[in-house]
């Protein structure tokens, strides 16, 4: 019986142009076992393979003759390739099913940049306007473009922008672009200052919220803009930037006594009784929780706020330093059984009721959540903690001593265990760290980071026996040893998931039949890494842009 056996070919038209292959004998050459290709990531058992999954294998088929799938993102990668060449390259301007990728290339000559312009497609100037290193001239003169979404992406990206460009741009007719100046902390503070007279008050409000270190004239103005969500902006508990601006102390009667910048002006009242009574009465659950933030707040009013109806309140007595764990355990408690059996509001009910039970509902995520700093000041009494934040509080910080570094990167909680490998990564030996790569399983959104960051390293020997681990994520590690041998790399490439194909697909070492047909792949991701390889020939990447009619 032949080795590979066919559980799930594939059907109808596709199986057609497979069959049309021409089959490459040079491919085959010396082989005594060949037989007509098959198609890529059908389901072929191979016998002993990885994890003992349905796998392809890359010695079955001619990739030659079959268009990529995925012919879109293949173009993508190509125009990413740092080795396409410049003839290539403009062939690429006239591509126009993609977004326009080419147009970002760092190498663009200013012939090319020219000829772009004069192209005056949306998704190639878009793509240059967002492109870094685009000389100060060809800024300026896209800042007059007639498409808002150019003006705006020149915004986005204008940390190298010439001022000139942007005094163009400070009075654009487009709130949009604006508002990006508003936010843009590049924004030279001059013209950044223009921005607190805009007509709109959305761009004001964006500045009050973004401009956090404004300077104090320009922050009284919009302390007290006539717009009720400029002040709010101004006047805030959240900010887009640290640090968080502290109000004129002149301002903070007026402050207090306004409903949309009370909350924010809690933190930095003067507690007597009178604000007191007000405050810890106030009908807003998010003034009151203000007030449980208060470093001078009085312990009478403190353990009154520990059994407030609203749980966010409770959430920040909870995180105050100066809280007897008696009552913290009583709020933990409580925060996680009434937030599991609230019921929810009824269709009629008002956007502020809705908008508390959310805030009710997601106490004990922040219960979670919290970092306190504190903590991370005096971390070594909280590595122990029954609460999660708390011992993520403690693994922030540098100053822990080994042994306790060792039980936090051990510890059952994957946030824990994440954050303290980010935070000491030369503490963490390779055993442990395959053992927290090992266990990491992105259990929710807070740990989705760690699959962006590439924070443990492994030693070349640990990488090649990754290549055959039954774990997929450890798989996908192999790749990033230079010196993969190729016979691994060549296996990594027919991997069944797809995150191990994408890894392998730019290695120097990949062999170029098994690259050929990660071209052609069933998942968009992979195919666009293949494309994006530099090691793909240019005979390749002339045929890709032939079959993509350029």
């Amino acid at each position: 019986m032949h080795p590979y056996i066919v559980m799930a070919p594939l059907t109808g038209a596709r199986t057609e142009e497979l069959r049309a292959l021409t089959w490459d004998h040079a491919f085959l050459k010396g082989r005594s076992d060949a037989d007509p290709p098959q198609p890529p990531h059908i389901a072929v058992w191979q016998p002993g393979s990885v994890a003992s999954k349905p796998a392809w294998h890359p010695d079955r088929m001619d990739a030659d003759s079959l268009t990529p799938v995925h012919l879109d993102k293949v173009m993508d990668g190509l125009a990413m390739n740092s080795a396409l060449p410049a003839p290539m390259v403009r062939r690429l301007f006239a591509w126009r099913r993609g977004g326009g990728k080419v147009a970002r290339r760092p190498d663009l000559t200013e012939d090319m940049l020219a000829e772009i312009i004069a192209i005056d497609d949306h998704w190639l100037l878009h793509s240059l306007a967002l492109n870094d290193r685009l000389p100060d001239r060809f800024r300026i003169r896209l800042a007059a473009h007639r498409d808002k979404a150019v003006r705006s992406a020149l915004v986005i990206r204008a940390a190298t922008a010439p001022r000139e460009m942007l005094e163009q741009l400070i009075d654009d007719a487009d709130p949009q672009v604006r508002e990006y100046l508003a936010q843009g902390h590049h924004t030279p503070p001059d013209l950044r200052a223009r921005l607190a007279a805009d007509s709109d008050p959305a761009i004001r409000a964006a500045l009050a919220k973004h401009w956090t270190q404004a300077p104090e004239a320009i922050r009284r103005i919009l302390l007290t803009d006539p717009e009720a969500k400029v002040r709010a902006a101004a006047c805030s508990t959240y900010f887009a930037h640290g640090p968080h601006p502290i109000p004129p102390s002149d301002l903070l009667p007026t402050l207090l006594a306004d409903a949309v910048t009370r909350a924010g002006a809690v933190i930095h009242a003067v507690l007597d009784a009178d604000t007191l009574q007000q405050l810890a009465g106030d009908p807003d659950s998010e003034v009151r929780a203000e007030l449980a933030r208060h470093p001078d707040l009085p312990p009478s009013v403190r353990d009154l706020l520990a059994v407030d109806p609203a749980l966010s309140v409770r959430v920040k007595v909870f995180a105050r330093p100066d809280t007897p764990e008696h009552v913290r355990a009583k709020i933990h408690t409580s925060v996680h059984e009434l937030s599991r059996s609230m019921a929810a509001p009824s269709p009629d009910a008002d956007a502020a009721t809705v908008l508390q039970w959310c805030q009710d509902v997601a106490a004990r995520t922040e219960l979670r959540i919290l970092r306190l700093q504190w903590v991370t000041a005096d971390p070594l009494p909280h590595i122990d903690s029954p609460y999660v934040s708390f011992r993520v509080s403690a693994a922030v910080s540098e100053a822990l001593p080994a042994k306790a570094v060792a039980q936090l990167l051990d510890d059952e909680e994957e946030i824990v265990r994440l954050t303290m490998a980010r935070t000491a990564p030369h503490l963490v030996d390779p055993a442990t760290a395959e053992n927290i790569e090992r266990r990491y399983r992105r259990r929710d959104k807070f740990t989705f980071w760690w699959d962006k960051e590439e924070v443990l390293t492994f030693p070349s020997e640990a990488l090649r026996r990754f290549a055959t681990d039954p774990e997929p994520r450890l798989r996908s590690f192999a790749p990033r040893d230079p010196n993969l041998p190729s016979e691994l790399a060549e296996r990594l490439a027919s991997d069944p998931e797809d995150r191990v194909r994408r890894a392998v697909a730019p290695h120097r070492n990949l062999p170029l039949p098994s690259l050929f047909r990660l071209l052609t792949d069933s998942s968009e991701r992979v195919a666009e890494a293949a494309g994006a390889s530099p090691f793909l020939p240019v005979e390749r990447m002339e045929w890709l842009l032939t079959r993509a009619g350029l």
